[in-house]
């Protein structure tokens, strides 16, 4: 049966844990090799990974072309202007032909049902590279950071603030597989979705909403933040004047546990849901995050070629 990571759900808990233990070591592995080098084992030596991208991306890109150059095997990249997904050919289509041509497809869009959709019709893997809804490899990269911070997952206490978006929505979903609790500081109409709140509570995660950043950030481990106006939306100005209370600055970082680091899924928008003194300064570890993106997406692709 062929593997999809649509979502964190897609693998489970123990599939998610199993990934991110194999990320830790196999990055330990190859610690001051040049970032070009295969791995010893070269899993995935032979295969293509065909990458799709309706939005701009830097560190996705990259990411994903390192991961499989790392794991033996290449990557595509192509821009859906410049495919015939841009002059009208459907994505059932594009799902049976690049399944024909390449071992797995990376769907970076502002749709999950096109995501769905090119799942739906794919005999090889699809994996979320982002959409509207969730942002799985992202949050496999931030949880991978966590715990080389020397942080437990069980029983986590990681603190959102900003917009209730696509990385939150992961985030929360994270923390039913992995039974840690989110405490969301977001203004009154930028709440995440309830269905992803729902299903991660059923799971045995504590999920509660603040309108107040202080209350939202106290005691917390971990301190998430993400830019307030993604790609694409609409309303910029009332959106930051919304968020504006929530930027994550020294004083509410110092509202957190004794210990706690910051992360942020990058781009930045410096001044607006952090300043330079947190991103730049002690407590921040995005720039782990970011090069994270690689060892997490190679256990992810691992996974859906059945490897883990």
């Amino acid at each position: 049966m062929t593997r999809h990571f649509l979502n964190l759900s897609d693998a489970g808990g123990d599939a998610v844990a199993a990934m991110l233990n194999d990320a830790l070591g196999r990055k330990a592995a190859r610690l001051g090799w040049p970032m070009g080098r295969s791995d010893a084992d070269a899993p995935l030596a032979g295969r293509v990974l065909a990458m799709i991208f309706e939005k701009n991306s830097t560190r996705t890109r990259v990411s994903f072309d390192m991961a499989m150059r790392q794991l033996g095997g290449s990557a595509l990249v192509m821009e859906s202007g410049s495919m015939q997904l841009g002059r009208g050919e459907t994505i059932a289509d594009t799902a049976r032909v690049l399944s024909r041509m390449a071992d797995a497809i990376m769907l970076r869009t502002d749709d999950h049902a096109k995501l769905e959709e090119l799942a739906a019709h794919a005999s090889v893997p699809v994996i979320n590279g982002l959409t509207d809804q969730s942002h799985p490899c992202q949050i496999m990269a931030d949880l991978l950071t966590v715990i080389e911070q020397g942080k437990a997952l069980p029983g986590l206490e990681v603190a959102w603030l900003g917009d209730g978006n696509n990385v939150l929505n992961s985030i929360v979903e994270a923390a039913g597989l992995l039974k840690f609790n989110v405490r969301i500081g977001v203004p009154e109409g930028y709440d995440s979705d309830p269905v992803f709140v729902e299903r991660a509570q059923a799971g045995g995660a504590s999920i509660a909403v603040y309108r107040d950043p202080r209350m939202a950030v106290a005691g917390a481990d971990v301190v998430v933040t993400d830019t307030w106006v993604s790609m694409g939306q609409t309303g910029g100005e009332a959106r930051i004047a919304a968020m504006a209370p929530f930027q994550v600055n020294e004083a509410l970082m110092a509202a957190a546990a004794p210990g706690a680091v910051f992360l942020h899924c990058l781009p930045a928008h410096r001044g607006e849901e952090v300043t330079d003194a947190v991103i730049d300064g002690a407590q921040s570890v995005v720039w782990d995050e970011a090069e994270n993106r690689i060892h997490a997406q190679k256990s992810v692709l691992r996974w859906t070629f059945g490897q883990l």
